[in-house]
């Protein structure tokens, strides 16, 4: 058989595989590839037969690579027919039965099809190594997508890299042993008030595993995502990793729309446990356990509340440090309540910038409004929301059409003032959404 050399390539696979930290077995596999392109790039070029290749033209094609003797084969499965329409995909019986007494029409045999030395061309080589670097990269993605796909939403450890615009490439281990892959760090993922050094160390939340022919870093991380939150939280309390206590909900603001405002997150949680406070135990002594997790947030303020299935008490705990007068559930079925403070706990529960109550609406999904219990006018309250629920009173249709079609015409007709109202509804909505002080 003859064979194309290729002189070093033994040392060609070990160096490649210690630089990009790839199997041998990887390495050959995109090589085997590329030298496979490079023939097709030759076959193209030479333009044999007159054929026109398309993109499956070459699927019965392979390359063997020879480590020993270092160089490499081109080999063809072609099928046994009794007249060849295309030499490529077939040979003749008559030819095959010359070597082989046994053969039958549609079987398969593999031939080595390898060019000479000299014929294999420049333009080969050169589709040949373009190839190769792109098959690489795509080994190591791969690579880089096993290992950390069942780490996603876990928390890494990570070592600062360098800055891109406004990210931090950081480097990211999977476990212990293993070698550092490039993770990015975005801006929205980013804490206010981190230092972002080079070689400083942060923990970092695994977001997302790229896929496909990404570039740059495969990993996205964050510092900013509320499962970083629970992580600390349950690294730190033991009562919650053996399942004493629960985290049922995180409201976190990492990032707030004013530089006025610093990061905060409120928590919520429970215990099925008479006997253990879920509050205290997250807390710790003397705040011992809380303070781990606030100094690795960089001084961000946490609150931790307890949870309850009274939506009443869930929204007071939630407001906290507040002290909450009367939560009033205007609207159950719309989630909207109105929460009565005393003036002087007006600016608290609300809190700057309206971050508090944000926070405790998003902790709780239900829609808040503070009010000061002093002004606090009852029975106009009452007939506001009472209109808004009167006026989500399903609409009664006839339904005794004969004709179908006119029927459909008839209902359309009939829902459009409807969906009108449910817009302004909305807008009243999104107005009552919004803190005020009355």
């Amino acid at each position: 058989m003859s064979m194309v050399a290729l002189p070093g390539l033994r040392e060609m696979i070990e160096g490649i595989s210690r630089e990009r930290n790839l199997p041998k077995v990887a390495v050959q596999a995109a090589l085997r590839e590329a030298l496979l392109k490079g023939y097709e790039r030759y076959r193209r070029t030479q333009r044999l037969d007159g054929n026109n290749f398309d993109e499956e033209y070459f699927v019965n094609f392979e390359v063997e690579l020879d480590v020993e003797e270092e160089g490499f084969r081109v080999l063809a499965a072609k099928t046994i027919v009794e007249e060849v329409e295309n030499p490529d995909h077939q040979i003749a019986l008559q030819e095959v039965l010359e070597v082989a007494a046994e053969a039958q029409p549609g079987d398969t045999v593999v031939l080595d099809v390898t060019p000479e030395q000299g014929d294999f061309g420049r333009m080969a080589a050169i589709q040949t190594k373009q190839v190769l670097a792109q098959k690489l990269r795509d080994q190591q993605r791969k690579l880089v997508q096993e290992e950390f796909q069942d780490l996603e939403d876990t928390v890494l450890q990570a070592r600062v890299l360098r800055f891109e615009r406004q990210s931090v490439i950081m480097a990211v281990m999977s476990g212990f042993g293993q070698v550092e892959v490039e993770a990015e760090l975005p801006k929205r993922e980013q804490l206010p008030n981190d230092n972002y050094r080079a070689n400083a160390t942060f923990k970092v939340y695994l977001k997302r595993v790229s896929e496909g022919s990404h570039r740059g870093p495969q990993l996205m991380v964050s510092r900013s995502d509320a499962g970083l939150v629970v992580y600390l939280f349950a690294n730190e309390v033991p009562e919650i990793e053996d399942e004493i206590v629960r985290i049922v909900a995180v409201a976190r603001e990492a990032n707030p729309p004013s530089r006025s405002v610093g990061p905060r997150t409120k928590i919520a949680v429970d215990t099925i446990e008479r006997d253990v406070d879920p509050v205290g135990a997250c807390i710790g002594a003397r705040g011992s356990r809380i303070q781990v997790v606030v100094n690795e947030l960089r001084g961000e303020k946490i609150d931790v509340i307890r949870w309850s299935p009274d939506p009443s008490t869930y929204i007071a705990n939630a407001l906290s440090p507040a002290r909450v007068d009367e939560v009033r559930l205007m609207d159950p079925e719309g989630r909207q309540t109105h929460v009565l403070v005393a003036e002087d706990q007006l600016s608290l529960a609300i809190g700057k910038e309206g971050q508090n109550v944000r926070l405790a609406a998003r902790l709780t999904g239900w829609k808040i409004d503070i009010k000061d219990s002093a002004k606090y006018d009852y029975e106009t309250e009452d007939l506001k929301i009472g209109e808004i629920l009167s006026s989500r009173q399903p609409v009664q249709y006839e339904q005794d059409y004969e004709d179908e079609e006119l029927y459909e015409e008839e209902v359309d007709e009939t829902l459009t003032p409807v969906a009108h109202a449910d817009e302004s509804m909305e807008q009243e909505d999104l107005k009552e959404v919004e803190t005020e002080i009355k």
